[in-house]
């Protein structure tokens, strides 16, 4: 459950229900659960569950698999929607979420709160009867983590992105569980690989929305002099640091020639887009930062399921 949306936010109910008549009020609600986010939450949770199971795809467990990003999926777009409802007052004072359905006065608060736990029940129930006890538990803890602590942090500390990448990179420990039950090495290799990606993900778009954050009252940089070696350190450490842990083979095992170029390259173009934003601090070398980033992670996890050796 990543930390921020992987673009800005849209005004989704109008586009939906001015193109295809869908009801503007489904529209809302459909537009609080984050579907932009929760694409690739069901990536990173699927890349987990099939790493983690040895079948060939002959006797793969497709029904169990399913089970697992619909749990995850109603969990997700739970969390996301407690998370609107729990920040509203401050997302009407942005240009950027203002339009969102309960900020703009289009959905109740009490129906918001009522819908994002409704959903976020169902997913840890659905998880616990189809998945495993792990499976639920780490998408509870996650659940919890990212609306009490999380959320709340980011009024209080720039730190807030340290702890809310715990949870943005647990989807891949709830598929890994649901596939074995328990958590092996390379689980924690794919939480290491979405733990560290979400850094300069969401430096990129702290950066280009900085005044949409301070006008709400977000504390997501820091101030003064500081704020250009923080947003420099929690960038380009991060991207050094995950071009060496994406070379680490998720079974064990030599890595193939092919996965460690295809990797290399990914993370050396991720890196120059790093370098060229903490350079430059402009709005386009932000925005170039944030495609690089939605790009790298699906790209990264599927040379990881087609080229890295299977255990």
């Amino acid at each position: 459950m990543t930390t921020e949306p992987i673009v800005a936010t849209r005004d989704v109910p109008v586009v939906l229900s001015r193109r295809w008549g869908v009801s503007a009020v489904v529209a809302d609600y459909w537009a609080m659960t984050k579907p932009e986010v929760n694409f690739l939450i069901v990536i990173t949770t699927g890349a987990g569950f099939y790493l983690a199971s040895a079948a060939e795809l002959s006797r793969f467990p497709w029904i169990t698999f399913l089970n697992t990003l619909l749990g995850t999926l109603l969990t997700a777009s739970g969390a996301a929607a407690l998370n609107q409802w729990m920040e509203y007052p401050f997302d009407a004072k942005m240009r950027r979420t203002a339009r969102r359905a309960i900020a703009a006065g289009r959905v109740d608060p009490f129906h918001a709160l009522t819908f994002g736990v409704t959903l976020s029940l169902a997913g840890v129930a659905y998880l616990t009867l189809t998945a495993g006890v792990l499976a639920s538990l780490l998408a509870f803890v996650t659940l919890i983590s990212y609306l009490l602590l999380y959320t709340p942090l980011k009024q209080v500390t720039p730190l807030c992105t340290l702890v809310g990448a715990v949870p943005g990179a647990a989807p891949p420990l709830v598929g890994w569980a649901a596939a074995r039950g328990h958590l092996d090495p390379g689980a924690w290799l794919l939480f290491a690989i979405v733990f560290l990606w979400q850094f300069p993900h969401f430096m990129s778009i702290a950066w280009m929305y900085r005044d949409d954050y301070e006008r709400a009252g977000y504390v997501v940089l820091p101030d003064g002099v500081t704020r250009d070696r923080f947003v420099s350190a929690q960038t380009l450490l991060p991207l050094f640091v995950l071009l060496v842990v994406s070379l680490l083979p998720v079974h064990g095992g030599p890595p193939r020639l092919a996965y460690c170029s295809g990797t290399l390259v990914l993370g050396i173009g991720f890196l120059c887009c790093g370098l060229r934003f903490t350079r430059q601090r402009s709005r386009s070398s932000a925005r170039r930062l944030l495609m690089a980033s939605i790009i790298y992670l699906p790209a990264a996890l599927a040379l990881i399921i087609l080229l890295a050796p299977r255990g």
